[in-house]
Formats: structure tokens, C-alpha cells, sequence
């Protein structure tokens, strides 16, 4: 068993993912959006046909329409249960609409030697089908325990962005916080946005990956986070949306009350924020935040 290090830089053939409004729907509903207030300002995210209000899409929508384009890339033989969300980023060229397909392609960047385990960087691209113009891109870094010990790199190369995003958080008070609730079966109706890993709705697997019960996704805890930014940050618009990156620190549990603080650190480089999501027992959930501002 082990990670397929002939795979790195290879390059998957297309395939097409598309999407309705229900999926969109499904989606919001599915990170928290509407939970506060089921008839109050995020209603564009929750409903298609509420009368002076049109739908649109929550940017972290990506994470879900942008998966896709790995077959045929072979990643190595490994337990699935030892493999966790290590980051996720995302970049958006566009606002989202209720209605698409794309063509994604996914390369494997690179796979990183940890110690006691392996780190593997995916990074997918989606066009627009049909017109070919890149609509956003998804890069995800997967830890697989045990996979390690391969004697290859420990980290990717730096850039400019992953250094602002590794620097330590701002020390003042964050210039905007919120908190948002998630419910004891949220994870069960996060799955049906397509991630039906056990991990997150089987208790057996879930002590069998070291858990007490299942875990919430981390695209979920990304999503309810991505949404704190839309409202804090881009005043509820999604076309102000541009990057989003961040760190899975600590599994969260279906339940939790998640904290997001966010700095402005527009001084560093235009139009960006770091942030951090927390929960309610002081737990670091989401970390290394870096959100951008859109062009």
C-alpha cells in the first residue's frame, strides 16, 4: 500500500458536471444559509420563486460543481478512513449561475512527504461549457495517514499568498465576527449534496477512522465559513467573491456553534482578509485563512 508518486503532474481527461437551481438550493440550505432567518435576507439563496427577490449562488457552490475530472488518475492504494481534508482553496472568475455545466480537468500538483503520512495537492480547473471560458478553479490538499515515509518533499513551494496565508493572525480584535449554529443532523443533509463518505453518517466507520461519531465534512464547516465572508465581507454579493483558501485544523461535529473572526489586512495586499472559525469550546476548526476580494 502506498501513494502512486508516477501520478504527480499527470493530468486527468475531461469530464462535464451541470447543475440546476435545486442544486444551488440544496447546497445553502445544506451550509446553513436561511437557518437564522428562514424568511429574511438570505432568501435569494434559499428560494427560486419568492416574489421580488432572484436567486443566486453561494460561491463555495464550487466546492461542490467543481469536483469531478480525476478518472482515470490513480492516487496509490491506501485506506480510504485514513484520509482527511487538509485545505481547500478556491478561485472564481465569475459569479456562479443557477444553471450551468462545466468541463473539469484535474491535475495532481504534487504529493509531499509528511513522516507518518502522505499530503497530496489536486488542483481542478472548470470551463464553462460550451464557450470554453474558465469559470473558477478548486485546489484541494488531501492527508493520508500512514501514507508517509516516502523520502519525497515535505511542503509544496511557497508563493506570495501561501506566505500571507501562513503569517501569524493579526494580534488587535478582528474588525468583524459571527456566529452560526449548525444542527445535530447536519452533516446528514450536507451528504446529499453528494459526499456520502461514511465518515460523516456511519458510526462504525467513524471509530474505525479514530472518531467517537461522525464528523462533519469540512467542506461543510468551508461552507458555512464562505458564507460568514459573503456577509461580512462582500456585503451579501457573491460577485464581489473572488479566492478563498483555508486550513482543516480540528474535525467539527454536527451541532457546533461555529465562530468566524475576520481582519481586514488590505494593507498587506488589496482587498484581502484573513480569517479564522472557531467553536463554541474554543477550538480552531478553520485556520490559515485568506480570503481576496474579486478584481
Amino acid at each position: 500500500m502506498g501513494l502512486n508518486l508516477d501520478a504527480v503532474g499527470t493530468t486527468s481527461e475531461p469530464s462535464e458536471r451541470s447543475w440546476g437551481h435545486q442544486d444551488a438550493l440544496l447546497y445553502a440550505l445544506g451550509v446553513g444559509a436561511g437557518s437564522l432567518d428562514p424568511t429574511g435576507f438570505e432568501l435569494e439563496f434559499t428560494t427560486e420563486n419568492s416574489h421580488g427577490v432572484t436567486q443566486r449562488v453561494l460561491p463555495t457552490f464550487t466546492t461542490i460543481i467543481g469536483q469531478g475530472g480525476r478518472g482515470p488518475l490513480s492516487l496509490g492504494d491506501f485506506d480510504p478512513a485514513m484520509l482527511v481534508h487538509g485545505e481547500q482553496s478556491i478561485r472564481l472568475h465569475g459569479e456562479i449561475p443557477t444553471e450551468g455545466a462545466v468541463s473539469i480537468t484535474t491535475t495532481v500538483v504534487g504529493m509531499y512527504d509528511k513522516g507518518s503520512a502522505g499530503l497530496v495537492v489536486l488542483e481542478s480547473e472548470s470551463r464553462h461549457a460550451g464557450s470554453g471560458e474558465l469559470a473558477f478553479t478548486n485546489r484541494s490538499a488531501l492527508f493520508i495517514r500512514g501514507a508517509g515515509g516516502f523520502g519525497g518533499p515535505r511542503n509544496p513551494e511557497g508563493d506570495e499568498e501561501s506566505e500571507l496565508a501562513a503569517e501569524p493572525l493579526p494580534t488587535r480584535e478582528p474588525d468583524e465576527v459571527v456566529s452560526y449554529g449548525t444542527r445535530p443532523d447536519q452533516a446528514l443533509l450536507y451528504r446529499l449534496n453528494g459526499d456520502r463518505n461514511p465518515l460523516h453518517s456511519d458510526p462504525a466507520f467513524a471509530k474505525r477512522a479514530g472518531f467517537e461519531r461522525p464528523i462533519l465534512h469540512g467542506l461543510c464547516t468551508y461552507g458555512f465559513t464562505g458564507r460568514a465572508l459573503l456577509h461580512l465581507v462582500c456585503g451579501s454579493d457573491p460577485a464581489r467573491f473572488g479566492a478563498m483558501r483555508a486550513r482543516f485544523s480540528k474535525p467539527t461535529m454536527p451541532g457546533d456553534t461555529l465562530t468566524v473572526s475576520v481582519w481586514d489586512v488590505g494593507e498587506r495586499a488589496a482587498g484581502a482578509y484573513r480569517f479564522r472559525t472557531e467553536t463554541q469550546r474554543g477550538e480552531i476548526v478553520i485556520d490559515a485563512g485568506l480570503f481576496r476580494l474579486s478584481d
